[in-house]
């Protein structure tokens, strides 16, 4: 949920874009496979998924991110407390897990603009933007990042919850800003453990609603028996967004 620091003011001016693009065309979001972890990164045996659980051709490579987007868009149409979130506005991508350890980062959620959906803010007198992200004219308010292996070597019970960690930290007013609750631990609320009861209670209610198996089927197979079967796990990967100062413009700024 963390936003890169910024560099000094007139190598990051210089250096880093403001804003990037791409399209459907020529210009497309960078795709990457991501490798097994585990003994040296070789791909394991005897993984085969159950053929009953469906991931798309096997002749393809698996685009990890095109089937957590249409996961994501079900849960949101059919659990009220993401009613206002538009999928079409988050970015999904991968980055690439460095070690077979089971723990560490799963997943997160990077907000695109700052407290309140400002797209500025002034810190010790000059004011900063987040990058910006578009595809064609579509501009994205969140970058939702997923850990590969490590994501996918969960249980399905703590992908689920994970998943929905995620969703639930994106502001209900979907303005490119993070969900804050009232206290000192503002983003998980006063306790990590009631937090993550939450998520598992949202998770079961709408697998209770018995939504498509086909938009999760993916979950119950982890990263070993996916790359078996479709050759290689892929997702995009994108540059983890900057503070940019916004030189020669401060009295435009929004201000916390």
């Amino acid at each position: 949920m963390s936003i890169a620091r910024p560099m000094r003011l007139k190598t990051a001016a210089r250096l880093l874009p403001s804003v990037f693009c791409w399209d459907e065309g020529d210009n497309p979001l960078p795709m990457r496979a991501i490798r097994a972890t585990g003994r040296g990164g070789v791909r394991l045996l005897g993984t085969a998924a159950p053929p009953w659980l469906a991931t798309g051709s096997e002749s393809v490579p698996f685009d990890f991110c095109g089937h957590v987007r249409r996961l994501c868009a079900d849960i949101v149409r059919r659990c009220e407390p993401f009613r206002l979130v538009d999928v079409d506005r988050l970015l999904f991508a991968v980055t690439q897990a460095r070690s077979s350890r089971r723990h560490g980062l799963q997943a997160r959620v990077t907000p695109l603009r700052f407290r309140d959906g400002k797209l500025t803010r002034q810190r010790r007198g000059v004011n900063y933007m987040v990058q910006r992200y578009f595809v064609g004219r579509q501009e994205y308010l969140y970058l939702v990042t997923f850990c590969l292996p490590r994501f996918l070597d969960q249980d399905f019970d703590d992908k689920f919850i994970t998943l929905f960690h995620e969703l639930y930290h994106i502001s209900p007013l979907f303005n490119g800003d993070l969900r804050r609750h009232q206290g000192r631990y503002g983003l998980h609320s006063h306790s990590q453990r009631a937090y993550d009861r939450h998520m598992a209670g949202l998770a079961r209610d709408y697998l209770a609603g018995n939504p498509d198996p086909v938009l999760h089927a993916f979950l119950r197979l982890n990263f070993a028996q996916l790359q078996e079967r479709h050759g290689s796990v892929v997702g995009v990967v994108v540059p983890r967004p900057r503070l940019v100062p916004v030189l020669g413009n401060r009295d435009a700024a929004d201000r916390d």
